[in-house]
């Protein structure tokens, strides 16, 4: 008797193993599936400029990046102390204007050479509700130097904890993301003709939305990647249904975590699985095995650190990381 109702999955030719460079950007949930990546040791890059949920703020940095547009004063402002910038996460504010405008530009550089290099890009949408920025220099309390003028109504990626009269919010519109999907992927396109792209929609609900809001939300964006698809048959772009096996798979309370919104351990292990079916490199499970292993042996705490039994079990620990890390001289435990 079957309990669920799987999502059918189709294993893709062009597999990440560890020679592979992947890059994932978006919400939170890419950061949970790069967690992953992380324990296995894949060479990946994560969301460079913190979390990102609406598909125009990545595109936003994304053109950023390709055509070295860097940041200047101008894109930056000054709020409760700290500088930050209406284009990044705000885990990125500094208290010093310098050292966060070189923090900025490193971290553009960076993902620019990443783009430029990567074999696997994963895009994760998390809502098509937008917030723009009507606000003027007067209404923040701190002297502001922004590129983001109200008359222009920029979409942010992050509000800063800024009072709410500074921003106006919307829906973005299936056409509004489908252009951005299509900007994205040509800008990528014009670096890096072999990357692969991998979008996927968040499972998270964005209830704070509202809850007919947060599926309006999901639609639009899982809408806008399959006509963004439909229109590039011919080109390296697929999409894995994250959020389907979520909603339609895992169904059940018991797949959440406390604030019943985020996926938990269990449903995030799960749908790394299924994901892994689907891109991991069936020659990278022995490898994978070996490091969690590892990963496992480095975590233990022992009863007795100074034990001769410790000892030596630390001994043998070491001869597999040196093992390892002699195999593929990327990783560093």
């Amino acid at each position: 008797m079957k309990l669920t109702t799987e999502i059918p999955l189709k294993a893709q030719e062009n597999k990440i193993d560890y020679a592979s460079q992947v890059v994932l950007l978006g919400s939170c949930f890419s950061e949970n599936i790069g967690a992953k990546f992380d324990f296995y040791k894949f060479q990946n890059l994560q969301n460079p400029f913190g979390i990102i949920f609406n598909p125009v703020a990545l595109e936003r940095l994304i053109v950023r990046a390709v055509d070295n547009i860097f940041f200047s004063e101008e894109d930056i402002f000054q709020h409760n102390g700290l500088w930050r910038c209406f284009e990044v996460h705000s885990e990125l504010s500094s208290l010093d204007k310098s050292e966060y405008l070189t923090n900025l530009n490193t971290s553009l550089k960076k993902l620019r050479e990443s783009l430029c290099s990567a074999t696997h890009i994963i895009f994760t949408f998390g809502t098509s509700w937008v917030y723009r920025y009507v606000g003027t220099s007067a209404t923040i309390s701190d002297r502001t130097a922004t590129s983001f003028d109200g008359s222009k109504g920029e979409i942010v990626a992050n509000c800063h904890k800024l009072a709410q009269k500074n921003f106006k919010k919307e829906l973005l519109s299936v056409e509004a993301i489908l252009n951005s999907i299509q900007n994205i992927s040509e800008k990528i396109n014009a670096v890096n003709k072999g990357a692969q792209l991998i979008f996927t929609v968040s499972p998270v609900r964005h209830i704070k939305d509202g809850f007919a809001e947060n599926s309006l939300s999901k639609a639009h964006l899982i809408s806008a990647i399959h006509q963004s698809l439909s229109l590039r048959e011919q080109t390296k772009s697929v999409y894995f249904p994250s959020f389907e096996i979520m909603v339609d798979e895992l169904r059940d309370y018991r797949f959440y975590a406390k604030d019943l919104l985020h996926p938990n351990t269990t449903a995030i292990e799960i749908i790394w699985q299924k994901f892994s079916a689907v891109w991991i490199a069936s020659k990278c499970a022995a490898t994978q095995k070996e490091i969690a292993a590892i990963q496992n042996g480095l975590n233990h705490k022992p009863f007795n650190p100074k034990s001769d039994e410790h000892l030596q079990f630390l001994k043998i620990l070491q001869q597999k990381i040196d093992a390892i890390e002699a195999r593929y001289p990327h990783i560093e435990f």
